[in-house]
């Protein structure tokens, strides 16, 4: 298969923010571009807008003058579906609402030559569903683009039950062509980045419901010990409570009410309220001039201990070894595999899913604290740290200054199972697995989709492959077996890599993302 070439007419039906967008992305790849909308003012506005965003690279220097107006003599406005008979491929970028889609589909077949292609951006619909009726349903599959399209990376490729393989491999070679990172998908509920992210606001939502942490501490832990681009509270005020709410529910019932897409009810009750985050002027954070953001808890600086005692490897959090050596804390290792660390009668461990509490009761060591995941400990500034019920405040008191001698601020958190980097982690990883089980796409493709389409500082199956898929297996063990809850129930193809030792990307990095798409019609 190869990419459209450049001669071919390329139309955009829909001249809102994503149409325009799209319709500014196949320009700027040097095609003839019709952009449809059926109101006409909305083809002028986003003209405008595109003119305008064009305008600002120039000035950035990011553009010439003349490339600027090259690009906008090749998006022509057209006031009919009819004329874009000529179109070699039809993006649909229109109302998320089944029965328009495929009404209009219908209506380009008419229109359109019997090899013209026809893509969907939809984020949430069935390619199989709205290609049903169709004469031609295998020219159909979906282009979904993120939002803003000439920015944004990703396209995921989506092949409903009647796509042609080549229909499906020529768009990812045209979006390729266009300087985007394409994944192929199978049509299934949120595809692959609308369901992997779920548990990206789920857990988040469930622990701030617990009472684990507030909200902006949740958001600076994941923020700066996760490295995610945003906290899950600030993305979602960004994002709009409601908008976001409804993905979730619309995946939770595609999934016939599977607990593990669960919506939360403090979510429900801001979009009951009205509170839809910044569009409305409050959400988690109010957004009115004279609101004073909330800062996440920090704990008081407390005096490190003069020495340790490190039992076992300590995995991924190995680099806060050197940082105690250079703080001048004497570290004393003997071989094992339990990797913790002793300070005195103190234990204190990276948690694996179960509470400070129960492994203080498995241990009979009653000063028992736990320590969360970070993407980076030599570099990240904040860290959360819990302790059981049990434990002494001296206990706490010395766990806080070993971790603020290595240069952390501490957010005490309450005891709970797998804290909160950790536990968003392994879910994310869980379900990227899942998906790569049911064939929506391969592990490379889950990978692509959530770096490149939410900005995610690592994969969810190569940060499995970090922390090994029997520690991820582990974590959401305990995390089941704490809460009895189906919502984190392993995936098989994680058992699997846990029982064998594999790991999810042979050199233990994600490769190049699935360059097939996925066969429908196989056994």
């Amino acid at each position: 298969m190869a990419a459209l070439d450049s001669s071919v007419i390329i139309a955009v039906v829909g001249a809102g923010s994503m149409g325009a967008g799209i319709a500014q992305v196949a320009a700027a790849a040097g095609h003839r571009t019709l952009l449809y909308d059926h109101n006409p003012d909305a083809v002028t506005q986003a003209l405008a807008r595109i003119a305008n965003g064009l305008t600002q690279q120039v000035q950035r220097s990011r553009m010439t003058p003349a490339a600027r107006s090259a690009l906008l003599a090749r998006i022509t406005a057209v006031s009919a579906l009819e004329q874009l008979a000529g179109a070699g491929l039809v993006v649909e970028a229109v109302v998320e609402t089944l029965s328009v889609k495929r009404d209009l589909f219908s209506r380009l077949e008419r229109i359109c030559a019997g090899d013209t292609l026809l893509a969907s951006n939809t984020s949430s619909l069935s390619i199989s569903a709205i290609a049903a009726g169709l004469s031609r349903p295998g020219n159909l599959a979906g282009m979904h683009f993120f939002n803003p399209a000439p920015v944004m990376q990703l396209v995921e490729v989506v092949s409903g039950i009647t796509t042609d393989r080549r229909v499906a491999q020529t768009l990812f070679d045209t979006a390729s062509a266009w300087h985007k990172r394409p994944v192929h998908a199978r049509s299934t509920p949120g595809f692959i980045v609308n369901r992997v992210a779920r548990p990206f606001y789920g857990e988040a939502l469930r622990l701030l419901e617990e009472g684990a942490a507030d909200h902006a501490t949740i958001d600076a832990l994941l923020r700066e010990a996760g490295g995610f681009r945003m906290g899950p509270f600030e993305l979602t005020d960004l994002i709009g409570q409601d908008v976001n709410y409804a993905v979730t529910c619309s995946v939770f019932d595609a999934f016939h009410q599977d607990k593990r897409y669960l919506p939360s009810s403090i979510q429900r009750e801001l979009v009951e309220g009205g509170l839809l985050g910044r569009k409305s002027g409050r959400g988690f954070y109010d957004y009115n001039g004279s609101a004073v953001a909330p800062l996440p808890t920090v704990a008081g600086q407390q005096r490190a201990p003069t020495q340790i005692e490190v039992h076992g490897p300590l995995g991924i959090a190995e680099p806060l070894l050197t940082l105690w050596q250079q703080a001048g804390i004497q570290i004393t290792r003997s071989d094992g595999d339990a990797g913790v660390i002793r300070v005195g009668t103190t234990l204190i461990a990276l948690s694996d899913g179960r509470s400070a509490s129960q492994r203080a009761a498995e241990s009979g060591c009653a000063d028992t604290l736990l320590f969360d995941l970070a993407l980076d400990y030599t570099t990240t500034a904040r860290i959360a740290l819990t302790a059981a019920d049990q434990a002494s405040a001296a206990a706490l008191e010395s766990a806080t200054g070993l971790f603020q001698a290595a240069g952390k601020a501490v957010s005490l958190i309450d005891d709970t199972p797998g804290l909160l980097v950790l536990r968003t982690v392994c879910m994310l990883a869980n379900e990227g697995a899942d998906t790569v089980l049911q064939q929506v796409c391969d592990a490379a493709a889950v990978d692509t989709a959530m770096c490149a389409g939410v900005n995610y500082p690592l994969g969810p199956l190569a940060w499995a492959d970090r922390l090994t898929p029997a520690l991820v297996l582990r974590v959401l063990s305990n995390l089941q077996q704490a809460y009895g809850s189906e919502r984190y129930r392993p995936s098989l193809l994680l058992r699997r890599k846990a029982l064998t030792g594999a790991l999810f990307h042979e050199t233990g990095r994600p490769s190049v993302a699935n360059q097939q798409p996925p066969d429908e019609t196989a056994p």
